[in-house]
């Protein structure tokens, strides 16, 4: 089997050294032969005043000096505490690839790559980048249909993707043991790079177009100034920076703690192992594409004549440096590894044996464990933060290699034209808020680690860490009745089961356990009424002075009258959606506004940076922790909250979307006429101390009525049915909100010069490209979830951006943007679904009309329409 072999130094150009070392020490490794390190003299003068001042000098805080001083930023500087690349990116195995399953990530990856091909010869520099491709091994049924899933999602790409068969993966990988192999994930282009030399050539470029890099230069302090500016100070003096990117890594805990912000990030060990000479390597005519084995958990790659693998340990295994968390990173520590451990790994070294036989004759001539740092869900933190004016962050790469060249780009390009260049919410800082604590942070931190191969399922949930303290005042009530899904912290019914129905989370590519559940609670809804739990919406209250001033500059909509909500959409200033709320005139002058709860704190950042640069005398409270919310919905809905109030629910007297003051049983609400289940409904905001005490008196009410609960799978099919956007999906800041179809929300014609205005009226006189289109698909038992390539005529036209089964029609049903041209109701395209294209049709929506329109037609002799 694989021998502990000599210390000859082999692969990556790593200094050797020990393989037995005190316990817990970390072992010190050389700088790299010729690497610059010079003192501050010989790199430039100090300057004391920038533009923008980066801390970090690995290879994603190189490649944003890089990215924005070629964009013509004058005055960047990069401050590095010891030298370039000490922390993670020199140890890294630097593994690249096209492949990701978020479907913008792609797209940073496909840009890093794009990039390293041509920076050799832009830079002058040697980068090392070997493109040998990639493949992604399946050894199980489903892991097949994971790839299938996969493949319906990389259509509308750039990105080269194909699942190639077993003889094919053995012609490109003759040393692999073919017994379990059932399919490949083929990526062409991938590979693997030198990640010193990468970011010593981002270096090369960022100072070719004038950026400033610095070192050593530790950072000391960070003192935010009343006009948005920053002091940044170091051992050679202060700064003054228009903004400051915190891109330090490891140390960007460290960073954080300056200001007063704790950033959710753990330290964890990785190790691979590099052999020795393997003569069947060597003999090889061509370099062996990296291989990931997903059951095995590890990836594998040729180094020189050898083999690197790396794997990915269980949750229970792997080692987070716990040290670090309690007591912050060693003042010295840099370009330093920790002590080898191959007993944790032996069950992976093992499983890269069976898969590839000629690794068990092979020498181990080195193991290298090195810190990396993981975000709870293993994505990074990429963009300004929310609370801190000017403080942005590019943090948390378990990653950053391939996530370093399109995140300079992405982050450059943000910074430089004041909105993002397309959606990235996923990698949002501000997913996380003060429900994000250490304890959280570290269970999740080792469940993202050991799930690192795990199937990617539609619907996926994990559970470690939950609950948080962000609970509502139903999770007690409701935690024996429903499967919870997470939501910003939140924990939130997605369906409820019934004696006798299997309770278990049963992910699948499938329909699945869920799915009788789900229908009969769209039936409570459409037949009698049911309740949801929604309060991990995020909300906030905004009043003062100029609060109807910043409203008007902020959204496209008109501004509600006292007493009435409407849904209106921020817009970026290319006239691209960045939000959609409903806001609540409840008072002169003072609003409630609500978003998603994913959208919490990106919504509010976005609100709080326009009233500082409005000079608007307004009050903004978040006060998404203070508020439950109830929903209830369904044709009897008005009937059982008839019972429980004085106050007057009829038609006439409390119209759709009206908001008032109530009390329900003795019980303060605001109540507003809505529901995103486009039935008869009230959303109902109260005290979350309240919460308990309001469902159990609405539920009691409704006895007669049949009343149940229902979970947001339920509301997305209803909503869906009534044709209902959800931003996130239909509209993003990669969409307009013309060609997202929501022009009755947007008001060109109001005096006000709201945000994206000029932009919307632009693209309005061009003409649109596309239009979003509601689908029906007769399919089997799979239904479309979101992102599934659109076909026509043989290629590949558009996507889905959400989909269900429509329990009215018993057909899947779906949002999908297509040509301009494909857009008319009737036309016939095909949904990719598992590899399989099933037919489908464009139809006139809504297929179901709402609660209000019904009404309305029966008034005036109209016929409901199905």
């Amino acid at each position: 089997m694989l021998r502990l072999g000599t210390r000859r130094l082999r692969g990556l150009g790593l200094r050797g050294f020990p393989l037995r070392a005190s316990p817990g020490r970390p072992h010190s490794v050389c700088s790299r032969r010729g690497e610059e390190n010079p003192p501050l003299s010989a790199e430039s003068r100090w300057k004391d005043q920038a533009e923008t001042v980066i801390i970090g000098g690995g290879c994603v805080g190189v490649s944003l000096a890089y990215h924005l001083a070629k964009a013509g930023m004058k005055d960047v500087v990069l401050l590095e505490k010891s030298e370039l690349t000490a922390g993670s990116t020199w140890h890294a195995a630097g593994l690249t690839t096209y492949f990701h399953p978020g479907i913008n990530l792609k797209k940073i990856h496909y840009y890093s790559i794009k990039l390293y091909e041509k920076l050799e010869e832009e830079t002058g520099q040697v980068v090392g980048f070997h493109q040998p491709g990639s493949i992604r091994i399946a050894t199980t049924p489903v892991r097949v249909d994971e790839f299938k899933y996969q493949m319906t999602r990389t259509g509308w790409h750039a990105t080269e993707q194909y699942i190639i068969e077993p003889e094919k993966i053995q012609e490109m990988f003759p040393l692999l043991n073919m017994n379990k192999i059932l399919a490949g994930l083929y990526n062409p282009g991938d590979g693997h790079i030198d990640p010193y030399s990468l970011t010593m050539a981002l270096a090369a470029g960022a100072r070719k177009y004038g950026a400033l890099l610095i070192y050593p230069a530790p950072v000391t302090s960070l003192k935010p100034r009343s006009d948005g500016t920053w002091d940044v100070e170091t051992p050679h003096g202060f700064m003054r920076a228009n903004r400051i990117v915190n891109a330090a890594g490891f140390w960007a805990r460290e960073v954080g703690k300056m200001i007063g912000l704790e950033h959710p990030l753990i330290p964890v060990q990785h190790q691979y192992i590099i052999t020795s000479t393997i003569p069947e390597v060597k003999a090889l005519k061509r370099e062996l594409p990296v291989l990931r084995d997903l059951e095995g958990s590890f990836y594998l790659r040729q180094e020189r004549d050898g083999l690197l693998f790396g794997p990915y340990e269980s949750q229970e295994k792997m080692k987070v440096q716990d040290s670090w968390v309690a007591s912050g990173v060693p003042p010295g520590f840099g370009k330093e590894l920790f002590e080898s451990d191959l007993d944790r790994i032996m069950e992976h070294v093992e499983a890269a044996m069976d898969m590839v036989p000629v690794l068990k004759k092979a020498d181990i001539i080195n193991i290298v464990n090195g810190p990396i740092t993981y975000s709870p869900d293993i994505l990074p933190m990429v963009g300004p933060h929310q609370g801190v004016r000017n403080y942005w962050v590019a943090i948390g790469f378990g990653y950053g290699i391939i996530h370093a060249g399109g995140v300079g780009k992405y982050l450059s390009d943000w910074i430089l034209h004041g909105e993002p260049p397309f959606d990235l919410i996923e990698l949002d800082p501000n997913r996380y808020g003060k429900w994000t604590t250490t304890e959280y942070t570290e269970a999740k931190a080792r469940e993202s680690y050991g799930f690192n191969n795990i199937v990617g399922y539609p619907k996926e949930e994990r559970f470690a860490g939950r609950p948080t303290q962000r609970v509502s005042g139903l999770y007690k009530t409701l935690e024996s009745k429903c499967s919870m899904g997470f939501h910003a912290g939140w924990e939130q019914p997605h369906w409820f089961y019934k004696p006798g129905q299997d309770p278990g989370y049963r992910p699948s590519f499938h329909r699945t356990n869920w799915f009788e559940p789900v229908g009969s609670e769209y039936q409570q809804v459409m037949q009698r009424v049911g309740v949801i739990d929604l309060s991990p919406f995020g909300k906030f209250n905004i009043k003062g002075q100029d609060s109807i001033r910043l409203l008007d500059h902020l959204f496209a909509n008109v501004i509600p009258k006292v007493g009435f909500t409407n849904i209106s959409h921020m817009l970026t200033p290319k006239g691209r959606v960045y939000a959609e709320l409903t806001v609540s005139h409840q008072s002169p002058g003072e609003f409630l506004l609500v978003t998603g709860s994913g959208s919490e704190l990106h919504d509010l950042r976005w609100i709080e940076e326009e009233a500082i640069k409005g000079g608007c005398d307004v009050e903004i409270k978040n006060i998404t922790d203070e508020l439950g919310v109830l929903g209830v919905a369904g044709p009897y809905s008005r009937k059982v909250l008839q019972k429980l109030t004085s106050d007057d629910l009829s038609d006439n007297v409390f119209k759709f979307l009206q908001t008032k003051p109530l009390k329900v049983s003795n019980i303060p609400v605001t109540a507003i006429r809505i529901s995103y289940t486009g039935e008869l409904g009230w959303e109902l905001y109260h005290r979350r101390e309240d919460s308990a005490a309001l469902y159990d008196t609405i539920m009691n009410a409704g006895q007669e009525e049949g009343i149940d609960n229902f979970g947001t799978y339920a509301m997305n099919a209803l909503r869906l049915e009534k044709a209902f956007r959800a931003w996130g999906s239909e509209m993003n800041c990669d969409t307009n909100p013309l060609e997202a179809g929501l022009e009755s929300f947007v008001q060109l014609n109001k005096p006000a010069d709201f945000i994206g205005k000029q932009a919307l009226k632009q693209i309005k006189a061009k003409g649109l490209k596309r239009r979003l289109v509601c689908l029906t698909l007769a399919t089997d038992d799979v239904d479309p979830e979101g992102n599934e390539s659109i076909w026509y005529d043989g290629k590949v036209v558009g996507n889905t951006t959400s989909g269900s089964y429509s329990y009215r029609i018993q057909k899947s049903l779906a949002f999908a943007y297509v040509p301009v041209e494909l857009s008319k109701v009737g036309q016939q395209v095909e949904v990719e679904l598992l590899g399989k294209n099933y037919p489908a049709v464009v139809i006139q929506e809504p297929l179901v009309l709402t609660e209000p329109t019904r009404s309305r037609l029966q008034k005036t002799g109209g016929k409901d329409k199905i």
